[in-house]
């Protein structure tokens, strides 16, 4: 990117984003604008939806004796995943979208 230019960034509300060497490094990069999803809207981002496939098809259906066996069975997953990536599509509609933005910003309490 050219340096004239202002980076803009989405992220979502895990804690080493906000946290103070990370807020520190920001304040003296002014060219960054950082972007917070709502809390509880991991919907919005793309990778939460893979972390809650293989979840949902290889971590809960595994028995796991050891922390080396849980990251052998990720490994395998995604190996084999890789062979036949597939895309992940949203079928909300942009009102359907806004609407749960809405709807998670007003329960959260938190504004962003």
């Amino acid at each position: 990117m050219p340096a004239r230019l202002p980076i803009h960034l989405i992220l979502d509300n895990y804690g080493t984003h906000k946290h103070p060497a990370v807020r520190a490094w920001f304040e003296r990069h002014p060219r960054y604008h950082l972007h917070f999803t709502p809390t509880s809207a991991s919907w919005l981002n793309q990778v939460e939806c893979w972390f809650a496939e293989i979840t949902r098809k290889r971590i809960r259906r595994g028995t796991f004796r050891s922390v080396a066996a849980l990251v052998k069975a990720i490994q395998d997953y995604v190996r084999a995943n890789n062979k036949e990536p597939k895309l992940f599509v949203w079928t909300a509609t942009s009102q359907t979208i806004v609407r749960k933005v809405r709807f998670a910003k007003r329960t959260s309490g938190t504004g962003h």
